[in-house]
Protein backbone atom coordinates (compact mmCIF):
# COMPACT_ATOMS: atom_id res chain seq x y z
CA UNK A 1 0.00 0.00 0.00
CA UNK A 2 1.47 3.38 -0.90
CA UNK A 3 2.42 5.91 1.71
CA UNK A 4 0.25 8.99 1.45
CA UNK A 5 2.23 12.21 1.48
CA UNK A 6 1.00 15.05 3.69
CA UNK A 7 -0.88 17.93 2.14
CA UNK A 8 1.44 20.71 1.01
CA UNK A 9 1.68 23.27 3.80
CA UNK A 10 2.16 26.25 1.55
CA UNK A 11 -0.72 27.78 -0.32
CA UNK A 12 -0.86 26.27 -3.82
CA UNK A 13 0.61 28.40 -6.56
CA UNK A 14 -1.92 30.68 -8.18
CA UNK A 15 -2.61 29.63 -11.72
CA UNK A 16 -2.66 32.73 -13.94
CA UNK A 17 -5.59 33.33 -16.23
CA UNK A 18 -4.99 32.40 -19.83
CA UNK A 19 -6.74 35.49 -21.15
CA UNK A 20 -5.79 38.89 -19.92
CA UNK A 21 -8.49 40.90 -18.18
CA UNK A 22 -10.49 37.88 -16.96
CA UNK A 23 -11.68 38.26 -13.37
CA UNK A 24 -10.87 35.44 -10.86
CA UNK A 25 -14.48 35.07 -9.81
CA UNK A 26 -16.79 33.64 -12.41
CA UNK A 27 -20.41 34.67 -11.95
CA UNK A 28 -21.81 31.36 -13.20
CA UNK A 29 -19.16 29.00 -11.88
CA UNK A 30 -16.89 27.95 -9.06
CA UNK A 31 -14.60 30.71 -7.82
CA UNK A 32 -10.86 30.34 -7.47
CA UNK A 33 -11.19 30.98 -3.71
CA UNK A 34 -13.76 28.19 -3.37
CA UNK A 35 -11.54 25.85 -5.35
CA UNK A 36 -8.55 26.79 -3.16
CA UNK A 37 -10.57 26.08 0.00
CA UNK A 38 -11.71 22.77 -1.48
CA UNK A 39 -8.07 21.96 -2.27
CA UNK A 40 -7.01 22.60 1.31
CA UNK A 41 -9.91 20.72 2.84
CA UNK A 42 -10.09 17.64 0.60
CA UNK A 43 -6.55 17.14 -0.71
CA UNK A 44 -5.78 14.18 1.57
CA UNK A 45 -9.12 12.46 1.00
CA UNK A 46 -8.71 12.73 -2.77
CA UNK A 47 -5.13 11.49 -2.45
CA UNK A 48 -6.45 8.53 -0.45
CA UNK A 49 -9.04 7.83 -3.15
CA UNK A 50 -6.32 7.82 -5.80
CA UNK A 51 -4.16 5.58 -3.58
CA UNK A 52 -6.93 3.00 -3.45
CA UNK A 53 -7.13 2.92 -7.24
CA UNK A 54 -3.40 3.24 -8.01
CA UNK A 55 -0.37 1.64 -6.38
CA UNK A 56 2.30 4.30 -5.95
CA UNK A 57 2.36 7.64 -4.17
CA UNK A 58 3.88 9.64 -7.02
CA UNK A 59 1.12 8.63 -9.42
CA UNK A 60 -1.52 9.42 -6.79
CA UNK A 61 -0.11 12.90 -6.23
CA UNK A 62 0.09 13.48 -9.98
CA UNK A 63 -3.52 12.40 -10.47
CA UNK A 64 -4.84 14.64 -7.69
CA UNK A 65 -2.84 17.64 -8.89
CA UNK A 66 -4.02 17.08 -12.46
CA UNK A 67 -7.62 16.83 -11.21
CA UNK A 68 -7.37 20.21 -9.49
CA UNK A 69 -5.78 21.76 -12.58
CA UNK A 70 -8.55 20.42 -14.80
CA UNK A 71 -11.27 21.61 -12.44
CA UNK A 72 -9.60 25.02 -12.30
CA UNK A 73 -9.54 25.18 -16.08
CA UNK A 74 -13.19 24.12 -16.32
CA UNK A 75 -14.50 26.02 -13.29
CA UNK A 76 -17.03 27.91 -15.45
CA UNK A 77 -18.80 24.63 -16.11
CA UNK A 78 -19.12 23.77 -12.39
CA UNK A 79 -22.08 26.09 -11.84
CA UNK A 80 -22.97 24.79 -8.39
CA UNK A 81 -20.04 25.22 -5.96
CA UNK A 82 -21.50 22.40 -3.84
CA UNK A 83 -20.73 19.96 -6.67
CA UNK A 84 -17.06 20.91 -6.92
CA UNK A 85 -16.01 18.00 -4.69
CA UNK A 86 -18.08 15.50 -6.67
CA UNK A 87 -16.56 16.83 -9.88
CA UNK A 88 -13.08 16.46 -8.36
CA UNK A 89 -13.78 12.88 -7.24
CA UNK A 90 -15.03 11.96 -10.70
CA UNK A 91 -11.94 13.54 -12.25
CA UNK A 92 -9.64 11.62 -9.88
CA UNK A 93 -11.37 8.34 -10.73
CA UNK A 94 -11.16 9.04 -14.48
CA UNK A 95 -7.51 10.07 -14.33
CA UNK A 96 -6.72 6.96 -12.28
CA UNK A 97 -8.38 4.82 -14.93
CA UNK A 98 -6.31 6.53 -17.61
CA UNK A 99 -3.10 5.98 -15.64
CA UNK A 100 -3.91 2.29 -15.26
CA UNK A 101 -4.66 1.96 -18.98
CA UNK A 102 -1.30 3.54 -19.81
CA UNK A 103 0.45 1.11 -17.45
CA UNK A 104 -1.31 -1.89 -18.97
CA UNK A 105 -0.30 -0.77 -22.43
CA UNK A 106 3.28 -0.24 -21.22
CA UNK A 107 3.37 -3.72 -19.69
CA UNK A 108 2.11 -5.25 -22.92
CA UNK A 109 4.92 -3.53 -24.79
CA UNK A 110 7.65 -4.79 -22.44
CA UNK A 111 9.63 -7.67 -23.84
CA UNK A 112 10.31 -9.31 -20.49
CA UNK A 113 8.28 -9.46 -17.27
CA UNK A 114 9.07 -7.18 -14.35
CA UNK A 115 10.88 -8.92 -11.46
CA UNK A 116 9.16 -9.29 -8.12
CA UNK A 117 10.42 -6.74 -5.61
CA UNK A 118 9.24 -8.39 -2.39
CA UNK A 119 11.73 -8.44 0.47
CA UNK A 120 12.04 -10.77 3.47
CA UNK A 121 10.65 -8.11 5.84
CA UNK A 122 7.36 -8.02 3.97
CA UNK A 123 6.48 -11.56 5.01
CA UNK A 124 4.44 -10.53 8.04
CA UNK A 125 0.91 -11.81 8.47
CA UNK A 126 -0.66 -8.40 7.79
CA UNK A 127 1.21 -8.07 4.51
CA UNK A 128 0.05 -11.51 3.40
CA UNK A 129 -3.52 -10.62 4.22
CA UNK A 130 -3.30 -7.34 2.29
CA UNK A 131 -1.70 -9.13 -0.65
CA UNK A 132 -4.52 -11.66 -0.84
CA UNK A 133 -7.12 -8.89 -0.64
CA UNK A 134 -5.39 -6.90 -3.39
CA UNK A 135 -5.15 -10.02 -5.53
CA UNK A 136 -8.82 -10.75 -4.98
CA UNK A 137 -9.72 -7.12 -5.79
CA UNK A 138 -7.74 -7.29 -9.04
CA UNK A 139 -9.80 -10.33 -10.02
CA UNK A 140 -13.05 -8.36 -9.85
CA UNK A 141 -14.67 -6.62 -12.77
CA UNK A 142 -13.63 -2.98 -13.12
CA UNK A 143 -17.00 -1.54 -12.02
CA UNK A 144 -17.25 -3.91 -9.06
CA UNK A 145 -13.77 -2.91 -7.91
CA UNK A 146 -14.52 0.82 -8.31
CA UNK A 147 -17.81 0.55 -6.40
CA UNK A 148 -16.19 -1.40 -3.53
CA UNK A 149 -13.21 0.96 -3.31
CA UNK A 150 -15.40 4.06 -3.26
CA UNK A 151 -18.02 2.54 -0.95
CA UNK A 152 -15.86 0.84 1.68
CA UNK A 153 -12.35 2.29 1.42
CA UNK A 154 -13.32 5.90 0.59
CA UNK A 155 -16.31 5.60 2.97
CA UNK A 156 -18.80 7.10 0.50
CA UNK A 157 -22.54 6.51 0.56
CA UNK A 158 -24.17 4.56 -2.24
CA UNK A 159 -25.64 7.81 -3.60
CA UNK A 160 -22.21 9.46 -3.64
CA UNK A 161 -20.74 6.44 -5.42
CA UNK A 162 -23.53 6.58 -8.01
CA UNK A 163 -22.91 10.29 -8.60
CA UNK A 164 -19.13 9.87 -8.77
CA UNK A 165 -19.25 7.00 -11.26
CA UNK A 166 -22.23 8.35 -13.19
CA UNK A 167 -24.35 5.23 -12.74
CA UNK A 168 -27.71 4.56 -11.09
CA UNK A 169 -28.14 3.75 -7.40
CA UNK A 170 -29.45 0.30 -8.34
CA UNK A 171 -26.30 -0.37 -10.36
CA UNK A 172 -24.16 0.61 -7.38
CA UNK A 173 -26.05 -1.87 -5.18
CA UNK A 174 -25.82 -4.62 -7.80
CA UNK A 175 -22.11 -4.11 -8.49
CA UNK A 176 -21.43 -3.92 -4.74
CA UNK A 177 -23.24 -7.11 -3.81
CA UNK A 178 -21.77 -9.06 -6.73
CA UNK A 179 -18.30 -7.72 -5.90
CA UNK A 180 -18.58 -8.75 -2.24
CA UNK A 181 -19.80 -12.20 -3.25
CA UNK A 182 -16.87 -12.59 -5.66
CA UNK A 183 -14.44 -11.41 -2.93
CA UNK A 184 -15.83 -13.98 -0.50
CA UNK A 185 -15.27 -16.73 -3.04
CA UNK A 186 -11.77 -15.50 -3.94
CA UNK A 187 -10.70 -14.96 -0.32
CA UNK A 188 -12.16 -18.31 0.75
CA UNK A 189 -10.27 -20.09 -2.03
CA UNK A 190 -6.96 -18.46 -1.06
CA UNK A 191 -7.33 -19.21 2.67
Amino acid sequence: MPVIAPMPAARPARIPNQREGVDDTIAAGTTVDHLTDTYRTHYRSLLGLAALLLDDTASCEDVVQEAFIRVHSARKRVRDPEKTLAYLRQTVVNLSRSALRRRILGLKLLSKPMPDMASAEEGAYDQLERDSLIKAMKGLQRRQREVLVLRYFADMTEAQVAETLGISLGSVKAYGSRGIAALRVAMGASA
